[in-house]
């Protein structure tokens, strides 16, 4: 008999974003408290098929975990009876009940409330953001209109989701002003987003951002320092100390992320106490504005002249060595490990 919580790890998914959710499940796995919990872990490969892997940690961070030996095909039984998975064995189904599951699922299909839909569904507990909250902060323009509601500026912007008229298009833009921004309505790790400085480059940024979503958002570009506030809790709020990309070359995308060439990030910031105070009041009123919980990652830009303007929410957001979430906790006094706990505790409290 064990008193240990089964806690479900979500990794993998089929979106672009696969090979960044591996390094961050094996750094939560890592970093597991195995004197209370339990993990569970369920890959999910890039075509979408679901397994509960048993085999060795470091093949997931090498994406190596895919192989015959150490996986059983399992799925989220919708049934709240269940309340957790069915494994399908060689001599039948085998139910197995979760107390909690975690999704590392960057992007689509993992970050924007088509997991938590499934899991609440089953009555499982998240940690982390719920359906809505993780749908709405992953939908870039009604995240900016409920934010922008809360009397937080954001960048103007207008979403087209064809390109009939594309004249009209480019009148739209020109009332933004170059340089402007072209992203996906829905997704993650900045894919398929493009700076855009000139009219004469706006139609292949558009059909680059066309290839991730069926929505594109055409976005002023805020001149200013990217501020990031890691925050944690449910009604009671953890804020990290905010970090400050400083970016040498063009803009933070996916390569530059998780490689870090060309920039770097300062922990904490190098701003004022007074606007490091700011932009933690500003993340809160952010994250409760999208009805966050768990853990999220509130992006803000600083404009030169000190005001705050609303970027995007990360709800899940990366935990890889290169990842600010972790970095930001840790500065504050709160290790990785703590983290986990502590998100955990917030779905399933003792």
């Amino acid at each position: 008999m064990t008193n240990k919580k089964t806690i479900a790890i979500l990794f993998g998914g089929c979106s672009g974003e696969y090979e960044i959710s591996l390094k961050s499940a094996y750094a939560i796995i890592t970093h597991f408290d195995s004197n209370k919990y339990e993990p569970i872990l369920i890959g999910i490969t890039r075509n979408g098929e679901w397994f509960r892997y048993k085999g060795c940690v470091e093949k997931i961070k090498d994406d190596t975990w895919f192989n015959p030996g150490d996986l059983t095909r399992a799925i989220v039984s919708p049934c709240r009876e269940t309340h957790g998975l069915i494994e399908f064995e060689k001599d039948g189904p085998n139910f197995l009940s979760l107390d909690a599951a975690l999704p590392v699922l960057h992007g689509k299909y993992g970050e924007d409330g088509t997991v938590q839909g499934l899991l609440e569904l089953a009555g499982i507990p998240i940690v982390g953001c719920n359906t809505m909250s993780s749908a709405l902060c992953m939908d870039k323009d009604r995240a900016h209109k409920i934010v922008g509601l809360n009397g937080i500026r954001v960048p103007k912007a207008f979403v087209i989701n064809n390109m009939v008229d594309f004249e009209s298009i480019l009148n739209q833009a020109a009332i933004i002003g170059y340089p402007l921004f072209v992203k996906p309505v829905k997704a993650g790790s900045s894919l398929g987003i493009s700076k855009v400085l000139n009219r004469s480059n706006l139609l292949a940024a558009i059909e680059a951002a066309f290839l991730h979503d069926n929505e594109v958002i055409i976005e002023e570009s805020i001149t200013g320092v990217e501020i990031g506030c890691a925050v944690l809790g449910n009604d009671e709020l953890i804020i990290g100390e905010p970090d400050e990309i400083e970016i040498a070359d063009n803009f933070f995308d996916f390569t530059e992320k998780y490689s870090l060439v060309n920039s770097a990030i300062h922990v904490p910031a190098r701003i004022s106490p007074q606007k490091t105070a700011e932009i933690k009041e500003t993340a809160r009123i952010i994250y409760r504005a999208l009805g966050c919980s768990g853990f999220a990652r509130v992006d803000v830009f600083l404009t030169l002249s000190g005001e705050i303007v609303f970027n995007e929410v990360n709800t899940i957001p990366g935990f890889t060595v290169n990842s600010r979430y972790p970095k930001m906790m840790q500065a504050a006094g709160y290790p990785l490990e703590q983290v986990i706990s502590m998100a955990v505790e917030l779905a399933v409290p003792s």
